[in-house]
């Protein structure tokens, strides 16, 4: 079985590679994204991504996902996956970001979860995953307005 979790698709006014290069400035995510807390990797294909993100009941701390590069095509594709993290459970997720032009662009990301726990983990993380994807989708377009107002 598997499960497909979407953000809400979003439309910039900015070109795709100044949007890409916000979306993969992991320094500045503490200004910015209310979902992935930290990042740290190389973007390497193959290399490991690791995610802080905020605790899916509400509560207070973090966790760290680690996941795995497998596609950097800038400026339109960003995938990774939880390799075998964990058994039994594989979530692949797509960053989209489609050029509408020269000056306008739309993000959208989504996962797909599958394996044995795919369902378990939609019935217990999936609507916390769509309020994050979403938060981000919105956040994004945010953070690349204000930056290119300051230019």
């Amino acid at each position: 079985m598997s499960h497909v979790v979407e953000s809400v698709v979003v439309e910039i006014d900015a070109p795709a590679a100044f949007v890409w290069d916000v979306l993969v400035d992991y320094a500045n995510y503490p200004q910015w994204n209310p979902y992935t807390l930290k990042v740290d990797t190389t973007l390497g294909v193959g290399d490991p991504i690791d995610l802080t993100l905020p605790n899916p009941d509400g509560s207070a701390g973090t966790f760290v996902s680690r996941e795995y590069i497998r596609v950097v095509e800038p400026p339109r594709l960003l995938r990774y996956d939880t390799g075998d993290t964990f058994p039994g459970l594989l979530g692949t997720r797509d960053q989209r970001i489609t050029s509408l032009g020269s000056d306008r662009c739309r993000y959208h990301t989504c996962e797909t979860f599958t394996g044995k726990y795919a369902d378990a983990v939609m019935a217990t993380q999936g609507a916390w995953v769509k309020r994050g994807f979403d938060a981000v989708a919105h956040a994004l377009r945010d953070r690349v307005l204000a930056l290119r107002l300051a230019l």
